[in-house]
């Protein structure tokens, strides 16, 4: 029987009794609601015997505190890998099922085999190894936490490589999402090629 502690909430990731022994990968996603650009997912298997402190739910760091991590995990996680659903996807599938195909793809490009993988959220995408999906899993699980990082950071980095592409459009500044600047870009300017033909502020404007 569990001792009263363990059942307080725990910020890192341990190891639950009905998990098998080996390796296990957090995943995450960034982009679901932007009207531009792919949806990104992120699979990581950290290393125990390098550490990294400081990992949060991405969205509760600062820009600059992300790109640190961003570095420190890929140089200490046992292995990552970085994926995308792209605008014609997210438009043909819908957003959902673009998320999952973007970290089945994330998962699948793993060089080392997980034995299970935590999927931040309520869904889980089709996969050949056991997977659990943990609701608010990017603030409880330490790979989760590493994933959602990778996926925001290199996602933002589009963002910024979109900007230099379609500048009137301001995607530096708001990532893709529907502001008050971009809707007003949007309807100066109707719609790019990476915006979300079938998200609705899109779609009508269109």
């Amino acid at each position: 029987m569990r001792s009263r502690k363990s059942l307080a909430p725990e910020p890192l990731q341990v190891p639950l009794p009905w998990h098998p022994p080996g390796l296990v990968a957090g995943v995450d996603e960034a982009g679901r609601g932007p009207l531009a650009g792919p949806v990104v997912a992120a699979a990581v298997i950290l290393d125990d015997q390098r550490p990294i402190a400081g990992l949060a739910d991405s969205k509760k760091l600062s820009p600059a505190r992300r790109e640190a991590l961003f570095d420190e995990i890929r140089a200490h996680a046992l292995c990552f890998s970085i994926a995308e659903a792209s605008v014609e996807e997210i438009d043909r599938l819908n957003i959902l099922q673009a998320t999952l195909l973007a970290m089945r793809r994330a998962v699948q490009g793993l060089r080392l085999k997980p034995v299970m993988v935590l999927v931040d959220g309520n869904r889980l995408p089709v996969l050949d190894v056991p997977a659990e999906a943990i609701v608010k899993g990017d603030a409880r699980v330490q790979a989760i936490s590493a994933a959602s990082i990778l996926a925001k950071v290199h996602r933002d980095r589009w963002c910024a490589q979109l900007h230099e592409r379609y500048p009137q459009y301001g995607f530096a500044g708001h990532k893709g999402y529907g502001t008050a600047a971009h809707m007003a870009a949007l309807r100066a300017h109707g719609a790019c090629p990476e915006h979300r033909r079938t998200f609705a502020p899109v779609a009508q404007l269109l």
